[in-house]
């Protein structure tokens, strides 16, 4: 019988169990995937942590878990013309991908998976993959850009970062030190984050050069520091600080990408124009190891689950 990650309670990643589920089965626009692999995200703790940032995720248990997935078109419901049985995709099925399958709308977040890239990695980029392009494209970054990014070895600010090194721009990331050499390879400057994190970040500039632009990942702190190095607030993107803590950034995520967003940094990806690591890769049956991980911290990339 397939198998699906779920909780029943809120409280800790200890709630969260595999369980048996009969099949179920594409109704009109839809398709069922076989889920080979599914990425974890930070929002998830929230959802099985705290009850009311659930309620804010429309989440209410007993709940299923995962928001990323790559798999196989197993079966289409009537009415489906843009995909066909056996083609490889990826996307994100809210609260319903960590499971052997999921059914997700024809129309909703899921595209053809590129061949080169791996079944881990596309089930660990719907969710990353559409924040880092419309937080880094809310910016307009360009070559005269000296770019701040915080968090920039994890999911999002890696490619973010990434995307900014693209456009021409100078790209300074925060990061644990056991992650700079990685950054310093993929062309980002890194900086230790926590307490003086203004000052380091000047010690890195060249003579003359400011920070022009933050993209933040990480929460208030960064905002503070932009703000100390005299960054303008219309020149600073959170996805990590809402209302009063966002001290009037814009606030673009993902909400704000498109299907076609999400193909292009699978493309990248494909063509090794971008990187997406993968910091460790769980079975299903270890899903409370996996989650373990991701609230220890200091993850490179992405965390993955797989049913195989």
């Amino acid at each position: 019988m397939p198998r699906v990650v779920q909780f029943d309670e809120f409280g800790s990643r200890d709630a969260l169990k595999v369980v048996d589920r009969p099949r179920q089965w594409p109704g009109p626009g839809q398709i069922l995937v076989r889920v080979m692999a599914a990425g974890l995200n930070p929002m998830d703790t929230k959802a099985y942590r705290d009850e009311r940032a659930a309620g804010r995720m429309g989440v209410t248990v007993p709940s299923g878990m995962g928001q990323d997935f790559a798999g196989f078109v197993e079966e289409l419901g009537d009415g489906v013309s843009r995909f066909t049985v056996g083609q490889s995709v990826f996307g994100t099925a809210p609260f319903a991908s960590m499971a052997d399958f999921a059914i997700v709308q024809e129309d909703g977040q899921v595209v053809v998976k590129p061949d080169p890239v791996t079944f881990e990695v596309g089930g660990s980029l719907g969710v990353v993959a559409r924040t880092a392009m419309a937080s880094a494209r809310s910016l307009g970054l360009g070559e005269n850009d000296t770019v701040l990014v915080s968090a920039a070895a994890g999911g999002v600010g890696i490619l973010a970062a990434q995307l900014a090194v693209r456009a021409g721009a100078t790209v300074i990331g925060t990061a644990s030190v056991e992650n700079h050499e990685f950054l310093e390879g993929l062309g980002i400057i890194p900086v230790e984050y926590g307490d003086g994190l203004a000052d380091r970040v000047r010690e890195v500039l060249d003579d003359g050069d400011r920070v022009t632009a933050v993209l933040d990942n990480h929460g208030p702190d960064t905002i503070d520091t932009a703000i100390e190095l005299g960054v303008p607030v219309d020149r600073i993107n959170t996805i990590a600080a809402f209302g009063p803590a966002a001290r009037g950034a814009h606030t673009v995520g993902g909400s704000s990408a498109t299907n076609d967003d999400m193909s292009e940094i699978a493309e990248l990806l494909a063509e090794n124009e971008l990187v997406l690591p993968i910091d460790s890769i769980f079975p299903i049956e270890r899903v409370i190891e996996a989650y373990s991980r991701l609230e220890a911290g200091h993850v490179r990339g992405k965390i993955v689950v797989v049913t195989e």
